[in-house]
């Protein structure tokens, strides 16, 4: 049987297209693998997030010739955890390596190649038995089929996909979190996928998918249970930005701030940048310091036993976070930071003086807890983006916390319109500062508000909240 030579630019994104619908179709399998570097259960989503960001991306390309280069930008931009930010170097080296957006083998080969060296680049500590060794073992795979004579693409897409699968099943081998929970890696499972995708688009049938079970003992119920009551306390933060500036002297000042650092390059000049960190705050100061940052997200993170025991000295007596936040996507950022979210109105019980209260403008009792004085939700959310969880001197904890919060200069702008969210920050800025916070319903340009007021500004998209804007 025949299979096409080459994918054209319309089968590219066609490609794009299924692989989309299958990472889609299979999200919670792969969630349900993630057992490393975190348990977090979203590589399935983040790896879906990131495919959809660059599919996206190529929908609005009105050049056909362009698609690569369209799902490159869209899937760096629109990158998502550690596999998601390898999924987008994958896709970058296809831009780099095509011409016109055409796929041949020989293109195919030159694309994963150029993954693999991306990816070294990107990752600050590789770790075998992840998605990068899946990645590799394609590579070498394609590499070695497209110098046999008559090598064509569909020769070198099956032997790049049967080394992945081989690669990925042999991954508990490598990583003894894999070995314990009886799985293979999730984000090598998506990387799979993906390959699988491809070969489906050359022969329009949908290869045998490979079993995500690693066959091996699973976790018992006491050991789930343990691992569930530590993801209650997140030890760490997971920062992504996107970043306009010298990535080098970013990775270098990045490096000693936390583990898990990708930066995932769209150009020599920016990327997107990803980092585990219990001093958000740090990073994102650093990151600001030294470049443009647009697109920031955190999210709290699930603390390890061991790694938690280290970073939570007190033990059970842990400290926590009452944030007062309404319900709905305000009360979800807040908890993504690590926060327990009380409802504005309702009653609070700090059980110690350990315990941190963040009244947000809406006021509450705070029982045994420490005050930090956040007068609005984007104070609070300045306030907790420097809390560091490893750190058992409340009273130092509670002065930074206070020192980021009251720096914050808070205003609400006259109306819910994108002018006079511009003019508030402009009036904020006449008075000095330096970057500017934007807590906001609104869909605002990030980048383009930011090129007219002149300085670093962060969009947070909190749908139905009244627009709060902060300027330090």
């Amino acid at each position: 049987m025949s299979y096409p030579a080459e994918l054209d630019a319309q089968g590219l994104h066609q490609w794009a297209a299924r692989t989309v619908e299958e990472l889609t179709r299979r999200r919670a399998d792969i969630n349900s693998l993630n057992v490393f570097p975190v348990p977090d259960s979203d590589t399935g989503s983040n790896m879906l997030h990131t495919m959809e960001s660059a599919l996206e991306e190529a929908d609005k390309c009105t050049d056909p010739t362009a698609v690569a280069e369209a799902l490159a930008i869209g899937s760096v931009r629109g990158a998502r955890g550690n596999s998601g930010m390898v999924l987008s170097q994958v896709l970058r080296g296809v831009a780099d390596a095509t011409t016109q957006s055409r796929i041949d083998g020989h293109v195919l080969a030159a694309a994963l190649g150029l993954a693999v060296d991306l990816v070294d680049r990107a990752l600050a500590t590789p770790v075998e038995g992840t998605i990068i060794t899946i990645l590799r073992a394609a590579a070498e795979a394609s590499k070695e089929a497209s110098l046999e004579p008559h090598a064509e693409l569909y020769g070198i897409a099956v032997r790049a996909l049967e080394a992945a699968r081989v690669a990925l099943k042999n991954t508990p081998s490598q990583l003894p979190a894999l070995r314990e929970a009886g799985v293979v890696d999730a984000g090598g499972a998506g990387l799979v996928i993906l390959l699988e995708c491809l070969l489906a688009q050359l022969t329009g049938e949908q290869p045998a998918e490979l079993p995500l079970s690693a066959g091996g003992p699973k976790r018992s119920a006491v050991a789930q249970e343990e691992e569930t009551d530590s993801a209650s306390a997140a030890a760490e933060i997971e920062v992504v930005f996107f970043y306009d500036g010298e990535l080098g002297t970013l990775e270098e000042a990045l490096k000693p701030m936390g583990n898990s650092l990708v930066i995932a390059r769209s150009t020599e000049d920016s990327g997107s940048v990803h980092i585990h960190s219990a001093n958000a705050g740090a990073v994102i100061e650093k990151a600001f310091s030294l470049g443009s940052v647009s697109g920031l997200r955190l999210e709290a993170l699930p603390a390890g036993g061991a790694d938690h025991a280290a970073a939570d000295p007190h033990g059970s007596d842990r400290r926590r976070i009452f944030a007062v936040a309404p319900e709905g996507a305000a009360g979800e950022l807040f908890a993504k930071v690590g926060a327990d979210v009380v409802k504005p109105g309702a009653s609070v019980h700090g059980e110690s003086d350990r315990d941190l209260f963040l009244p947000n403008g809406f006021g509450g009792e705070a029982g045994a807890a420490a005050i930090i004085p956040t007068h609005s939700l984007v104070a609070g959310l300045a306030a907790m983006s420097v809390y560091e969880p490893g750190n058992p001197d409340t009273a130092e904890v509670v002065a930074a916390m206070g020192d980021a919060a009251t720096s914050m200069r808070v205003i609400h702008p006259a109306a819910e319109k994108a002018d006079a969210v511009e003019t508030a920050c402009a009036t904020l800025l006449a008075q000095g500062g330096e970057q500017v916070t934007v807590l906001t319903g609104l869909d605002l340009g990030e980048e383009d508000l930011a090129a007219r007021l002149g300085v670093d500004v962060a969009v947070l998209r909190v749908p139905g909240l009244r627009t709060e804007i902060g300027v330090e």
